[in-house]
């Protein structure tokens, strides 16, 4: 096995290792002050709700992550696209920028209910709403990125009669991948909150509908099933990234531990 892979094993098993000793202490506090299981169930009880219809909720999680993804990858194409232009044109950083800004203020939940009637009650509002949350901290990362570049290098690249593309292909994308993972990072876990937005706003399936229909008849230990599976899905698809940015982005993991 490779170093590198020994590394992105490494740094996946340690948090788990982490959240396995929280669930211990989370059973251990429910059985020694007798919780009642309508306040906070115990893991046992709750991985026994899973256990009892795996197919519901792998269905329902399959609906949510499928959202999550979609909005995931449409966020970093469009987070990408929007910071290339915000650096390449002056206008467009001054109109645009700030756009993004006064947009993000905005609450989400606020904005989702016109999604649902824009496009509907199926899968596109929530990938759309799933976009919408995690584009801005994919865009204002990946502007950093490319700007933080020496001016003396992009300079260098001119001389070598480089053109426009190749200077942002070559020369500021590689730099700026490192700060384009950290926004993913941040991006990946928004699009999973923007996907149960969507889903509480308007929706038959997913587990935000699962959460709201356990939540119409009091039934605790199936909200806090869903809301475990989010928690597992979240903790999956952020360390998927952090996999990712070791394997693509092999220099930024070694000077990190250069400098530990």
């Amino acid at each position: 096995m490779s170093r590198r892979m020994k590394r992105a094993m490494h740094s996946v098993l340690m948090p788990f290792g982490i959240f396995v000793v929280l669930i211990a202490f989370w059973q251990g506090v429910t059985q020694l002050f007798r919780v009642p299981e309508y306040l906070l169930p115990a893991p046992t009880k709750i991985a026994a709700a899973i256990a009892a219809e795996p197919k519901l909720y792998l269905y329902q999680s399959g609906y949510t992550l499928q959202a999550t993804l979609s909005g995931f990858a449409l966020a970093v194409v469009l987070g990408v696209g929007l910071a290339i232009l915000i650096v390449q044109f002056k206008a467009v950083e001054q109109t645009l920028y700030t756009l993004l800004v006064s947009l993000n203020s905005i609450p989400k939940v606020a904005v989702a209910p016109l999604f649902i009637v824009w496009m509907g009650t199926g899968l596109n509002p929530k990938i759309a709403i799933a976009a919408m949350i995690a584009v801005f901290a994919i865009v204002i990362d990946m502007v950093h990125g490319l700007k933080s570049i020496d001016p003396e290098i992009i300079d260098l690249g001119r001389t070598a009669r480089g053109s426009a593309v190749m200077i942002i292909w070559k020369i500021r994308f590689p730099h700026a991948l490192p700060a384009l993972f950290a926004g993913m990072k941040v991006g990946i876990s928004l699009a999973l909150i923007g996907a149960i937005i969507g889903e509480f706003v308007a929706a038959n399936r997913g587990l935000g509908y699962t959460i709201l229909v356990a939540q119409g008849q009091f039934d605790t230990v199936r909200m806090f099933s869903a809301l475990s599976i989010l928690s597992l899905i979240g903790l999956l698809l952020f360390y998927a990234v952090v996999v990712a940015e070791i394997v693509f982005v092999p220099w930024r993991t070694a000077k990190l531990r250069a400098s530990a």
